[in-house]
């Protein structure tokens, strides 16, 4: 079963990502340890689509890997 947008968005946020509001339903996710950003789109009850799912649960790893760097 697909996540709702309002999942995506609590695993960016307990991960440490700061919200940038977009334009329309577009949501910008930024991270001191992740290049770039994370673009979410779509309104809080809606299914997220599989691509969106795969680029939060990325953008979340590498910042969980680059985190275990620092302690290591």
């Amino acid at each position: 079963m697909a996540k709702k947008i309002r999942e995506l968005k609590q695993l960016l946020r307990r991960t440490g990502f700061q919200e940038i509001p977009g334009k329309g339903s577009h949501t910008n996710w930024i991270h001191p340890l992740y290049t770039g950003k994370i673009t979410v789109s779509g309104k809080d009850g809606a299914d997220a689509k599989s691509y969106q799912e795969k680029d939060v649960l990325r953008a979340i790893q590498e910042v969980e890997e680059k985190k275990n760097d620092e302690q290591s």
